[in-house]
């Protein structure tokens, strides 16, 4: 696997954008590929987590940007 990681811009965005954009990236990334959310909504903080729990992702980072969080999440 490459350490090349897909950025998703959702800032701007509301629920449940970010988490849809993400699972969009993660079905086009390939096994063991990393997608980096980038998101102000402030349930992102709830969504992401519970979301990559349901598809078996995991959360490799999780960083509060200024106004906003960041997420790195690797695909199963």
């Amino acid at each position: 696997m490459g350490s090349q990681e897909i950025v998703v811009d959702a800032r701007g965005h509301r629920c449940p954008v970010p988490t849809l954009r993400l699972r969009k990236a993660l079905e086009a990334a390939p096994a063991g590929g990393r997608v980096r959310l980038l998101a102000d909504d402030p349930m992102a903080r709830i969504d992401v987590p519970h979301f990559a729990a349901e598809v078996g992702a995991k959360i490799l980072a999780r960083e509060e940007l200024d106004g906003g969080f960041s997420f790195l999440v690797a695909k199963p």
